[in-house]
């Protein structure tokens, strides 16, 4: 692959590489992609913190929060984000620690319930949430640049922001993912900082008995269900991710505690600043536009803008990193690579960032998400932490057969499951009301429903197995075995 040309005297004749940059590109991102194989983490305690904080203090979360007010009181939407965020974020804690100690993704560890093929359905369900959060965030980037450029110079087109704001993330994807994940911490400081001044603006032009007096308005459709589903499905859309961010803790107890504390902080703090920015508007005498982020950007001035568009671009970059790697990652070989990966569904993306009606259904985006994701998370955990006793072992890094194959590479009993679990879901949120609403019976619903059958075909472990990296199980622990073929 190589030409070699003349050297001066004493010197080793110099090569001239005739890999073509499109080649030489593709093998680095192939060399350099986390993917299938076991990640032993070095992070402590405060490095996962980070990581956590920095990956919700970004304007999706933020804009959640105008949803509920006034629907629903300000003081009563408050309580509702702090209580919903810490019953989802107990489902993304489990499930990292379940990457903490195995090493492996959150898509790659379906495997365990799912069956080394049936995994593929979630990972597939995997794609098209990460798709959409990508299009919305371009969409909110889009627009918040639109209202800057349209007030400086008239010019307005937010379908033409939204494309470039998209094709910029791409580019971030597939050149400049690492960067960003370590610039992303440092971007958390800047946010909070304007957070910080957003909330003293707020509580210095109106005391806090002004806000607890907004009255509710019945007519904007929420209720106390609907909000605590809702901040619910957020945690559920975060922890398609847990894994992969909690597989590089150093200990158990650094991902535990690292992911309860930085995702339940930045949660609670992004939607109840979008809950008491909207309340200010409406106190200030403006109109509640729920998930609008130019309403708060005309409120609080051109910063905020800079700091959303900033912090989605971030925010965005490791999404749409995160769905390319899920599709290539699906099976234990080399047959899909990342660039020709990267820019199909780049390219997707992007198309995608023209929808801008999507952000008027933002809510039942939501709802999608916590159909789909409620009921595999729940048979994760309940296949995990008690049919397998919390372990693990190498059979999951097989491309077939071993104990995770089931019959055909597919378990059947969990795919029922989860569809059981997905129209039960879509079943309390449209039809039937549930005075708790969809996402805890739904979870129950498909966890109790796991077990049982487990219970009945005897699956449940009755010894005490040690939990083992598994990496552990690789020669030279930290590879995947040449005999599956899977990439790092």
């Amino acid at each position: 692959m190589s030409s070699q040309h003349p050297a001066p005297a004493g010197q080793a004749p110099r090569t001239r590489s005739t890999t073509s940059p499109w080649a030489r590109l593709s093998n680095h991102l192939d060399e350099n992609t986390d993917g299938y194989g076991p990640l032993r983490g070095t992070l402590p305690t405060g490095r996962i913190t980070m990581i956590w904080l920095a990956a919700n203090l970004v304007v999706t979360t933020l804009l959640t929060g105008t949803l509920f007010v006034p629907g629903v009181p300000w003081a009563t939407a408050l309580g509702l984000i702090l209580l919903g965020t810490l019953l989802g974020g107990a489902v993304l804690v489990l499930v990292g620690n379940m990457g903490t100690r195995t090493g492996l993704p959150t898509m790659a560890l379906t495997k365990g319930a799912f069956g080394l093929r049936g995994s593929f359905l979630p990972v597939a369900a995997n794609v098209v949430v990460l798709m959409g959060w990508s299009w919305v965030q371009a969409m909110l980037a889009g627009v918040t640049v639109n209202h800057v450029v349209a007030q400086a110079t008239g010019f307005s087109s937010p379908v033409l922001f939204s494309v470039l704001a998209q094709l910029v993330v791409v580019g971030l994807a597939i050149f400049g993912h690492t960067g960003i994940a370590r610039v992303e911490p440092w971007l958390a400081l800047v946010i909070l900082a304007i957070m910080a001044w957003i909330f003293v603006v707020a509580f210095t032009t109106h005391p806090v008995g002004d806000f607890l007096a907004l009255p509710a308005d019945p007519s904007a459709g929420w209720t106390a269900v609907s909000v605590l589903d809702v901040v619910i499905a957020t945690a559920i859309s975060w922890t398609v991710l847990s894994a992969e961010f909690n597989r590089l803790a150093r200990t158990q107890s650094a991902g535990v505690i690292g992911s309860a504390v930085g995702y339940t902080l930045s949660t609670t703090l992004a939607m109840a600043l979008g809950a008491t920015a909207i309340a200010w508007v409406v106190l200030e005498g403006g109109e509640a536009v729920p998930f609008d982020p130019t309403v708060i950007v005309e409120a609080f001035g051109a910063p905020l803008a800079v700091v959303v568009f900033l912090s989605v671009m971030a925010t965005n970059t490791m999404v749409v990193y995160g769905m390319v790697s899920s599709v290539v990652n699906m099976v234990p070989s080399s047959r899909l690579r990342f660039l020709p990966t990267a820019l199909v569904l780049g390219a997707i993306s992007v198309v995608g960032a023209t929808w801008l009606g999507l952000l008027g259904q933002f809510t039942a985006f939501l709802t999608v998400i916590g159909a789909l994701f409620v009921p595999v998370f729940a048979v994760m955990l309940a296949d995990y932490y008690v049919v397998h006793k919390g372990s693990y072992d190498a059979d999951i890094l097989r491309g077939r057969g071993g104990k995770y194959w089931y019959r055909g590479g597919v378990n059947a009993a969990a795919v029922l499951t989860w569809l059981v679990g997905a129209g039960s879901s879509l079943l309390l949120t449209y039809v039937l009301a549930s005075p708790v609403g969809a996402t805890i019976p739904t979870f129950v619903i498909s966890f109790v429903l796991y077990l049982a059958w487990a219970a009945a075909a005897r699956r449940i472990r009755t010894d005490r197995p040690v939990s083992r990296h598994l990496a552990d199980s690789i020669p030279g622990g930290d590879a995947e075995p040449e005999a599956t073929g899977a990439r790092r």
